[in-house]
């Protein structure tokens, strides 16, 4: 990398999963918004010719006059031309399709078995994680052959166990899973204060939080704003408004697959003490079926279930603003998306230091009372060339009871992934919350769901059937 002018314009950056029809497009416009970046990114996608349609968009951004950050994009044929030479990787891709994800998500209903997400945690995460880790292991050993010493930046469901893969694999490797939840927990802390104590414009960034969980399963012990205590005017807030829940300026809950009232946030509150920092959606998910025992309960606390069916229209409408991008018939609208992923980058370039959360392995004993090999969500100083995990203490006990069986889980279903383990992985789903079919049931069950995405499955879990 060549410094000049506090600013770095030869960056490599391979991107993994480059043909997204989203997030892709979110990942472009950030780094058009930021000066102080510019190089190459190189396209990698299974799908070559989303990929090239990608290279044609972000070209057609850079030559933007408002896009002050500028890069060349282009498209890499294989895996190993992608990453030669890099200096970041990222990694974002769909492990499977929609119609395996439909599996993950609604074939657990024959059971009484309900999901909001299906791509972390349940049946649906941790089947969904049987596609993608022998993915991860390819992408690991390559980056060690290829890239051993760039960043890597996985935004990849399951997260934890993206991260973990990559580290067992490659254990030198500089990887961390970037996720936006937390922000979004501090964007409502933010808003409860501005009602609570009649402040206005506060800024997301200005909520100093400590983050302390897993990925999507994420806690705050500590949440201020410029010396204020945060936890009396949350807990006020919500006697006061629990039934209700809070409704955000921009989100109505009602009208949005992804939205929610944070009810089920209160009442986490309310039962442990510390706040829960994921949306609703994942949240519920890591917990017994309290919050998911069938659609009717999910609408009482007021979030949704996300359907692959709707997944699978939205896919559409992407695929059609595809064409209009790549056409010119329509434009990205370079606006800054919130994420922090390009600040990061900027932080490890040496050019600012950042303090944001993370989810890397906890062999600093950043969690104390979890284990060393579980990768955990808590925040991290990034500067140049260094991620330096802060330490954020012990659980409650009652939280890391709930937390344990997915830290389990996380190393069945790793160990299963890797060596085509079925016993392992029915002993890891039968430990999930979620799973209150009888034992019997939940093989039955299991044997389908592999059965429904063999496709994407390793030569080991293709003598799986149906029966025993």
């Amino acid at each position: 990398m060549i410094y000049k002018d506090n600013a770095v314009k030869d960056l490599r950056i391979a991107y993994i999963g480059g043909g997204s029809r989203g997030w892709a497009w979110t990942f472009m416009r950030d780094l058009a918004l930021e000066p102080a970046l510019g190089g190459t990114i190189v396209l990698y996608d299974i799908n070559k010719e989303a990929a090239k349609a990608n290279e044609v968009i972000g070209n057609g951004i850079t030559k933007r006059p408002e896009a002050v950050g500028k890069w060349k994009y282009v498209v890499a044929d294989t895996l190993a031309e992608a990453l030669t030479g890099s200096d970041f990787v990222v990694i974002s891709i769909l492990p499977g399709t929609f119609d395996e994800m439909e599996s993950d998500v609604h074939e657990p209903e024959k059971y009484g078995i309900y999901q909001s997400v299906g791509d972390t945690a349940g049946p649906g995460g941790m089947v969904r994680a049987l596609r993608t880790i022998p993915m991860f292991v390819e992408i690991a050993e390559a980056i060690r052959d290829y890239a051993p010493k760039a960043w890597v930046i996985n935004y990849t469901n399951p997260m934890s166990l993206c991260v973990k893969t990559l580290y067992h694999v490659f254990p030198e490797i500089k990887a961390f899973g970037c996720c936006h939840e937390v922000f979004g927990t501090q964007k409502l802390l933010a808003q409860i204060a501005e009602r609570e104590l009649g402040l206005t414009n506060i800024a997301r960034e200005d909520i100093v939080v400590n983050v302390l969980g897993l990925n999507h399963f994420t806690w705050f012990d500590r949440a201020s704003y410029k010396g204020i205590d945060l936890f009396p005017v949350y807990r006020h807030f919500i006697e006061t408004h629990f039934e209700e829940g809070f409704e955000e300026k921009d989100n109505n809950w009602m009208n949005s697959t992804f939205a929610c009232a944070h009810r089920v946030k209160f009442d986490l509150f309310q039962k442990y003490g510390w706040i829960a920092a994921a949306g609703d959606r994942h949240l519920a998910e890591f917990m017994p079926p309290i919050y998911l025992k069938d659609p009717q309960t999910v609408a009482s606390w007021k979030f949704g279930l996300t359907t692959v069916t709707w997944r699978k229209e939205d896919l559409k409408k992407r695929l059609e603003k595809s064409k209009r991008l790549v056409s010119g018939e329509e434009q990205v609208e370079l606006n800054p998306s919130g994420e922090e992923g390009i600040l990061l980058i900027k932080a490890l370039c040496g050019l600012t230091r950042v303090i944001s959360n993370v989810n890397i392995p906890n062999t600093a004993g950043q969690i104390p009372n979890l284990p060393k090999s579980a990768v955990v969500e808590t925040n991290a100083v990034f500067s140049r060339d260094s991620i330096a995990p802060v330490y954020a203490g012990n659980l409650t006990e009652e939280i890391r009871q709930l937390m344990l069986p997915h830290v389990m889980n996380h190393e069945d279903v790793l160990k299963a992934a890797l060596t085509c383990d079925y016993e392992i992985m029915l002993r890891a789903f039968r430990r999930d919350p979620l799973v209150t079919c009888s034992s019997a049931d939940a093989d039955k069950l299991l044997r389908k769901m592999i059965v429904n995405t063999k496709k994407y499955l390793p030569e080991g879990w293709q003598k799986i059937s149906l029966n025993p």
